[in-house]
C-alpha cells in the first residue's frame, strides 16, 4: 500500500481528469513504481475531499490508458511498462473533453453505447443501389460534387416531413449525416464566442463540437417532460444566446417528449429573444404521434435535422436540414466549409433510397426489431425504473443504491458491457445529478447477444457493489 497523495487543487478541467494526470505523472516520475497499489477509492475520496465517483472516474481513465491494472479483491496496482504507450481505447481528444465513452471496442464486448440502425439486412438493398450508381454515373462518383440535383432536395423533403408540417424544397440543404447538418447550421448562423443552449442533459458531442469551434455553452434546466420554459427564459435575458438546440420528440438519452404547451412556449420565448432553434428529429421521425413540430409553430427561427443513421444506416451519412426562409445558402456554404463538400455517392445513394421507398421499407424494419427489443428489455429488466418508448434504440435507466453511475459504466466494462454514465450526456458542470445511465440496444448483432448483455447488467444491478471491487 502507498502512501501517495496528490494535489489536484490547481490546474484546469475536470477534478477526475487532474487527479488521472496527477496518477500519470507520479508514475513517469517514478513516485508510484511497478507493482505500487493505488490508494483505495474511498480512502482516496475521503483525503481528497471529493466524491468516489470522481476517483472511479480518473482511475477508469488511468486504466484505459493501460497504466495500472485492476484485480478482483486485490484492488488497482501500477503495470510494469518500459515503454508507456496509450492503451487502445484510451482517446485523450474524449477525455480531456469530459467524455467517457471508449475508443475502440474489443472483440467479445456487448455495445450498448450507441444508438445505429440494426442490421435487418439493408445492405444487400445498399449494393444493389451503389453497383447502379457506378454504372451510370462513372465520371460524377470519382470527382467533386460539381451538380445538385433535384432529387437529392426531394428526398430531403420527403423524410424530414412530419404530420401537418412540410419544407419547401428550396429549403433544404443534403448533408454528410446529422452531426454535420447541426454544425452547420452553428457556424453558418453564429460567431465564435456566441453561447448556444443545451438543456442539462442532452446528445454532448454536439456541444462538445461546438466548444472545439469556439462557441460557448450555456445550460437550460429539464425536468421529466424537457426542457423547462422559465430557465429557458432566464438564460435567454442573462446570456443573450444566438441559438437553442433541441430534441423536442424522444430526447436523447432521457426518451421525454416535449409537451405542446412547452413547444409554443420555447417557440414564443426564442422568437422574443432573437434565438434560432435547432429542432433535431432524427429520433422523432421514428415515432408515430400527432404533436406538431417546432417548425410548425415557429417556422421563421427553426432549423429541422433528419437523417438516416438511427433508422436506415449510419456508414451511409445521409443527413438534410430544412432551414427557414433565406438561410439555406449560407448553411450549404458553412457545410462545404466544414466537410469539404458532398461525395456525389453518398449523397446520390441516400436521395435514391428516399425517393424510391426504400428508406422507408427499411426504417419500417427498423422499428419493428426495435420495438420488439424493447419489449425484451421490459422483461429482463423488470422491477427497475426507466424510460424507454417502443420505436426508440436507447432506454434512460434509473440506478439502484449504492450504484453511481460513473462507477457502474466502469463495473459494466470490466464485465465486458459498454454503456454510457450520465456524463456522457452533460454539456457542461452542472450540480444536477440523475444517478442514471444509457442503454443503447440497437447495435448487437442478434437478440440472444442483447440477452446476453443485459443478462449482466441486470446481474450487477441486483448485487450492488458486492460484484465489484476491482478497484476497492
Amino acid at each position: 500500500m502507498t502512501n501517495w497523495l496528490p494535489n489536484i487543487s490547481e490546474g484546469n478541467g475536470p477534478l477526475y481528469l487532474r487527479l488521472a494526470n496527477a496518477i500519470e505523472t507520479a508514475i513517469s516520475g517514478g513516485d508510484l513504481p511497478a507493482g505500487a497499489k493505488l490508494p483505495p477509492q474511498r480512502n482516496l475520496a475521503y483525503d481528497l475531499g471529493v466524491t468516489i465517483g470522481t476517483i472511479s472516474r480518473a482511475y477508469a481513465a488511468v486504466h484505459e490508458r493501460g497504466l495500472v491494472s485492476g484485480e478482483v479483491g486485490r484492488g488497482t496496482y501500477v503495470n510494469d511498462r518500459k515503454t508507456p504507450v496509450p492503451a487502445e481505447n484510451y482517446d485523450p481528444v474524449v477525455a480531456s473533453l469530459g467524455g467517457t465513452r471508449a475508443a475502440s471496442v474489443s472483440d467479445g464486448q456487448h455495445r450498448f453505447d450507441t444508438t445505429a440502425a440494426p442490421d435487418v439486412g439493408q445492405s444487400v438493398v445498399l449494393e444493389r443501389f451503389i453497383s447502379e450508381i457506378a454504372r451510370e454515373r462513372p465520371l460524377d462518383i470519382v470527382n467533386y460534387s460539381r451538380v445538385f440535383p433535384d432529387h437529392w432536395f426531394e428526398a430531403g423533403v420527403a423524410w424530414l416531413s412530419s404530420n401537418r408540417w412540410s419544407p419547401e424544397a428550396e429549403s433544404i440543404v443534403p448533408t454528410l449525416g446529422a452531426h454535420a447538418a447541426i454544425m452547420s447550421v452553428i457556424t453558418a448562423m453564429t460567431a465564435p464566442g456566441d453561447k448556444i443552449v443545451f438543456e442539462n442533459i442532452t446528445y454532448s458531442q454536439v456541444s462538445r463540437s461546438v466548444t472545439l469551434a469556439g462557441r460557448r455553452i450555456a445550460i437550460a434546466d429539464t425536468d421529466a417532460n424537457g426542457i423547462v420554459p422559465e430557465d429557458f427564459e432566464k438564460v435567454c435575458a442573462q446570456q443573450h444566446p444566438k441559438i437553442v438546440f433541441l430534441m423536442p420528440s424522444a430526447q436523447n438519452p432521457t426518451c421525454s417528449i416535449l409537451p405542446l404547451e412547452r413547444r409554443r412556449a420555447i417557440a414564443d420565448i426564442a422568437r422574443r429573444y432573437n434565438v434560432h432553434i435547432i429542432e433535431d428529429n432524427l429520433y422523432g421521425a421514428m415515432r408515430n404521434d400527432d404533436l406538431p413540430m417546432i417548425a410548425e409553430l415557429a417556422p421563421d427561427i427553426t432549423f429541422v435535422i433528419g437523417g438516416l443513421s438511427k433508422s436506415v444506416a449510419a456508414g451511409i451519412r445521409g443527413g438534410w436540414v430544412a432551414c427557414p426562409p433565406h438561410f439555406a445558402s449560407r448553411v450549404r456554404i458553412a457545410h462545404r466549409l466544414i466537410t469539404g463538400g458532398q461525395p456525389f455517392l453518398l449523397a446520390e445513394l441516400c436521395a435514391r433510397l428516399v425517393v424510391s421507398g426504400e428508406a422507408m421499407r427499411i426504417r419500417n424494419r427498423c422499428i419493428a426489431e426495435i420495438t420488439a427489443r424493447e419489449a425484451m428489455i421490459r422483461q429482463i429488466l423488470a422491477g427497475y425504473e426507466f424510460e424507454s418508448r417502443p420505436s426508440i434504440p436507447f432506454l434512460w435507466l434509473k440506478l439502484p443504491e449504492p450504484w453511481l453511475s460513473g462507477t457502474f459504466r466502469i463495473a459494466a466494462l470490466q464485465e465486458g458491457v459498454l454503456v454510457d454514465d450520465e456524463d456522457e450526456f452533460k454539456p457542461g458542470r452542472t450540480d444536477k445529478v440523475f444517478h442514471r445511465i444509457r442503454i443503447g440496444f440497437s447495435t448487437p448483432a442478434t437478440r440472444e447477444e442483447l440477452s446476453d448483455g443485459l443478462a449482466i447488467l441486470r446481474r450487477l444491478l441486483d448485487n450492488g457493489e458486492t460484484c465489484y471491487d476491482s478497484m476497492a
